[in-house]
């Protein structure tokens, strides 16, 4: 009997795991199927069935140059995550093994950023973007995306971090290893499954970031969202030629989230069973 009763509860969770993972990609779904109609199929309305054209795709490309976009995008997501680690390992270390009264705090602090709206920064980050130089430059947009990012970067590798014994980083210390060796040879090996799925998840966050981009940037450091935006034009929506583009832009990512799904899930119970 609770045999049965346990294989019936399993049966009802993987089915309502189905519906809702169907749920969430079904617009992804559906904007790629919209990106092999023409625009007069686009507008007609709801239709799964595509008429197989490719005219979109060679619309955008000739539109823009999506290469230029997606170099772009490899650039500053890749290179704001490893600036974020840069900066996020040695704080994380210090907040995990030497903690102080504030640590807490600090990193509630830091969590809360995140609750901020960013439209309320909005003018003061551009108009020091614009007094620096920095707008429409990948500088810029790294140092900003490194900055919305940390936090959670943080506070993912304190998470980690947590869980490795601090008697191993000890036993270190007494063999003679400095505080750099310590973390680089001793910590970050120890930490690697979680440290990988921290990149992961930047580089997604990076990746998909949409508000400062657009706005900080117009043509030379504009990575795909930017692309994406610049298919709405004051004469309307071109459905076609905008699911093309935001098939484009999401396909690098889902491909790569795909192949890194085993090491992502891996990372994020790194530590959640002892």
């Amino acid at each position: 009997m609770a045999r049965a009763v346990s294989t019936r509860r399993t049966a009802f969770f993987t089915v309502a795991a189905w519906i809702v993972a169907l749920v969430i990609f079904f617009p992804i779904l559906y904007t790629i199927i919209t990106s092999f109609k023409s625009e007069t199929e686009a507008i007609q309305g709801f239709n799964l069935i595509p008429s197989g054209t490719i005219e979109s795709y060679g619309a955008v490309q000739a539109q823009s140059n999506y290469f230029k976009f997606f170099l772009n995008s490899v650039v500053l997501s890749v290179g704001s995550t490893l600036l974020a680690l840069l900066i996020a390992v040695p704080s994380a270390w210090s907040m995990a093994f030497a903690p102080t009264t504030k640590t807490k705090d600090i990193l509630m602090w830091m969590l809360s950023t995140k609750m901020m709206p960013a439209v309320a920064v909005l003018v003061p980050f551009y108009l020091m973007f614009r007094d620096f130089g920095l707008l429409d430059t990948r500088i810029g947009l790294l140092v900003m995306l490194t900055m919305i990012n940390l936090p959670i970067v943080i506070w993912m590798l304190y998470t980690y971090f947590r869980e490795i014994p601090g008697e191993i980083l000890e036993a270190a210390r007494m063999d003679g290893a400095s505080l750099w060796g310590e973390i680089v040879y001793v910590l970050t090996p120890m930490a690697v499954p979680g440290i990988a799925s921290t990149m992961l998840l930047n580089i997604i966050l990076a990746w998909n970031e949409a508000f400062w981009t657009i706005r900080l940037t117009t043509t030379n450091a504009a990575p795909l969202t930017a692309f994406i935006a610049s298919f709405s034009s004051p004469q309307g929506l071109f459905w076609a030629k905008l699911s093309a583009a935001s098939t484009l832009a999401i396909a690098p990512i889902l491909i790569m989230g795909w192949f890194s799904q085993k090491q992502l899930v891996r990372g994020l119970t790194f530590g959640a069973v002892k």
